[in-house]
């Protein structure tokens, strides 16, 4: 497909990027690039090591390679990622159930707030102009949501520590049509906002609808890459993840 010539420079480069689970490798030699304003996705099918790819850009798991974020190699753990400019919204949200939608978003901007508890109010105040919903809901525990608004409330606790690059992962999982399309309105409105996107979609549509770049990873390997307007058009994803030639 395209080469990556014309692309932004990336505020993510990933280069020969390796995990291994025990003696099994997960992920063989991964190289992608994302640049600043810009949405990268990842597609294909189940276990191909997606999920796999981002946990461990995000330092929950050990890797070989080079991670560069911002021009320089990747160091510490998760902690040093998020304050760097890096955040991860699971494929599991994973929330915390029995605190309200208020402490959520407090928790996931901790890094940038002060032993009283400021810091955070104007980027709070941003999640709430973007989901509104929490805002209603500010007092409700996380537990008590619905699954869209479940997902507005791990990508606005995510939001929180001002990212620089946001990660998601199946962000469409178990949610009904017209809540996906508002929750990739809502990424589009991110990357108009500068932030840069890695996004991990087994809705392979969908994903390259909203994608400037798109990578194709099968059984851990990365075997296509290119512009996602194209990958749309491209024979074996139109006829593998996109069904009927990708018409419809």
């Amino acid at each position: 497909m395209s080469d990556q010539a014309s692309r932004p420079a990336p505020i993510l480069d990933v280069r020969d990027f390796c995990v291994d689970y025990g003696k099994v490798r997960a992920l063989t030699d991964a190289t992608l690039h994302v640049g600043a304003g810009s949405i990268v996705t990842v597609i294909g099918p189940n276990g191909a090591g997606k999920s796999t790819l981002l946990n461990a850009i995000m330092g929950v798991l050990p890797s070989t390679g080079l991670v560069s974020f911002g021009g320089h190699a990747t160091q510490g753990g998760i902690e040093s990622r998020v304050r760097a400019g890096m955040s991860l919204v699971p494929e599991k949200r994973e929330l915390f159930s029995t605190m309200t939608v208020e402490d959520n978003l407090l928790l996931g901007g901790y890094v940038r707030i002060d032993l009283r508890g400021r810091g955070a109010e104007d980027t709070q105040a941003e999640v709430y102009k973007l989901f509104p919903r929490l805002l209603e809901r500010r007092k409700q525990l996380a537990g008590t949501l619905s699954g869209g608004e479940r997902q507005m409330l791990a990508i606005g606790r995510a939001l929180m520590a001002k990212p620089k690059l946001l990660m998601l992962d199946e962000p469409s999982l178990g949610l009904a049509p017209l809540v996906v399309r508002e929750i990739f309105h809502i990424i589009l409105g991110l990357k108009a906002s500068g932030v840069g996107i890695l996004l991990v979609e087994q809705n392979a549509r969908a994903a390259l609808q909203v994608a400037d770049y798109g990578y194709v990873l099968e059984t851990g390997r990365i075997t296509l890459h290119g512009v996602a307007a194209e990958l749309m058009h491209d024979e074996r994803v139109a006829a593998t993840y996109l069904g009927l030639g990708g018409k419809g």
